[in-house]
């Protein structure tokens, strides 16, 4: 079994929290109005029906499901131990200024002229 490490930039505890269905006394409930073509609407409906979940349900699941693995996407990868070892050396010796680094550098920012 080959061992896997992640980055520390990790997905924030809300993110992964609680269960879509476990609601606590002290959550609001908001709404979100869609405007979708019947089409959609029945795709939807049909897929829930396969569920056993009503249009909501799936509709609450799907959407939060897809952002968590939008947020994941952004946040955290994986690495082989060798390769992450090889990420870490990289941050933490990164290469001599070049003359195109010093250049920019030592231009005024377009904020100060």
């Amino acid at each position: 079994m080959t061992s896997v490490r992640t980055s520390p930039a990790a997905p924030s505890a809300s993110l992964l929290a609680a269960e879509p269905d476990t609601v606590h006394a002290s959550e609001v409930k908001g709404s979100i109005n869609l405007r979708i073509e019947a089409q959609t609407r029945q795709l939807i409906d049909e897929a829930a029906a396969v569920l056993g979940k009503t249009r909501t349900e799936f509709m609450i699941e799907s959407a939060r499901r897809q952002a968590i693995d939008v947020l994941l996407d952004q946040r955290l990868f994986s690495l082989a131990p060798d390769r992450f070892d090889a990420f870490v050396q990289a941050l933490d010796a990164p290469p001599a200024p070049g003359p195109k680094l010093r250049a920019l550098l030592r231009r005024v920012p377009a904020w100060r002229k």
